[in-house]
C-alpha cells in the first residue's frame, strides 16, 4: 500500500468505500504498481478478496506484497485472499476431465465468449458464511488484467457482461468493490480494447490511468497519474473531478508531485 496514494485519493484502511467500480489502465508504461497497492490496501483493512491474477504468478505478487508489507500466503491460508493463478490454470485445464468445471473453462471450447464458470467461480470465492461475515469486511475483487481475456479471443462485449454480472453481485448485492487492470494498446484499430475500455469507464467511480512520458525516459519521473472521480449513477451530479500527478516508483514506495516539481528538478 502506497501511503501518498491514498492521500490523494482521500482513501483510509479504516474505511474503504463500499460498491464501487475502479478502473486503472496503463498507456505506454507499467501500471501494476496500482493494482499492488490496492491488493496491499485491502488485505490490510481486512477485506475478504478474490483474485483473479491473469498475467502474473502468485510468487511475483507475494514478493510484492512482502515490500508493502502484507504476506499473501498468510491471507490465504486465513481464507482472506482467494487467488486464481490463471497461468497455472491455464496449463492445468488441458489436463483435466472434460466434465470437471474450471474458472477458465472458455479456454478448451469453441465457444470462448462464455466467462460463467469464471463468474461462477468469482460468486463462490465470495459468498458470505455465518463465521466469516463478523471476520472480515466487505468483499472486493480484483482482476489483472482483463486485456489478457481479449487476447486469449474473449470478445469485448462478454467481457463487459462478466463485469456487469460481477458488479451485481459484489458491489450491488453484497456491497463490495471491485478493480480491474486494462491496457490501453493505443492502437486506433484494435476496436475490442476500445469497446472494453469505453464500456468500463461509462460505468467506473474512478478512474486511474497511467500514461508513459510524452518525452520518453526520464530516470527522476516514470510517469505521470490521471484521477478521475466519476458518478456513473448520478446523471444530475456536478461535474466529474480530475487531478494529474506524475510520480517515481522506488522499491517499496511511490512518490507523487505535481508536473514539473520533481525533487531533481527543482
Amino acid at each position: 500500500m502506497f501511503p501518498e496514494l491514498n492521500n490523494l485519493l482521500n482513501t483510509t484502511p479504516d474505511g474503504p468505500e463500499q460498491g464501487k467500480l475502479t478502473l486503472l489502465c496503463d498507456a505506454k508504461t507499467d501500471g501494476s504498481f496500482l493494482m499492488h497497492h490496492f491488493l496491499s490496501f485491502y488485505l490490510k483493512a481486512n477485506c475478504k478478496v478474490c483474485f483473479v491474477a491473469l498475467i502474473q504468478s502468485f510468487s511475483h505478487y507475494n514478493i510484492v506484497g512482502q515490500k508493502l508489507g502484507v504476506s499473501l500466503t498468510a491471507a490465504r491460508e486465513r481464507r482472506q485472499l482467494v487467488f486464481l493463478e490463471g497461468l497455472k490454470s491455464a496449463v492445468d485445464i488441458f489436463f483435466r476431465p472434460q466434465e470437471e468445471p474450471h474458472p477458465l473453462q472458455f479456454l478448451r471450447e469453441a465457444n470462448t465468449r462464455n466467462l460463467q464458470p469464471l463468474y461462477e467461480f468469482v460468486r463462490e470465492a465470495l459468498k458470505p458464511t455465518d463465521e466469516e461475515e463478523a471476520a472480515w469486511r466487505c468483499p472486493v475483487l480484483l482482476v489483472d488484467d482483463l486485456s489478457v481475456l481479449l487476447s486469449l479471443g474473449v470478445g469485448a462485449v462478454a467481457v463487459l457482461d462478466f463485469i456487469h454480472y460481477c458488479r451485481a453481485t459484489v458491489c450491488w448485492e453484497r456491497k463490495g468493490n471491485i478493480v480491474a487492470l486494462v491496457h490501453d494498446s493505443g492502437d486506433a484499430e484494435d476496436e475490442e480494447n476500445d469497446i472494453l475500455l469505453n464500456g468500463l469507464s461509462h460505468q467506473s467511480h474512478l478512474i486511474l490511468r497511467a500514461e508513459g512520458l510524452a518525452t520518453g525516459f526520464c530516470k527522476d519521473v516514470h510517469g505521470q497519474l490521471k484521477i478521475l472521480w466519476r458518478r456513473p449513477s448520478q446523471p444530475t451530479a456536478p461535474r466529474d473531478r480530475s487531478l494529474t500527478y506524475q510520480y517515481k516508483i522506488q522499491d517499496k514506495s511511490v512518490s507523487f508531485f505535481a508536473k514539473g516539481m520533481s525533487p531533481a528538478v527543482l
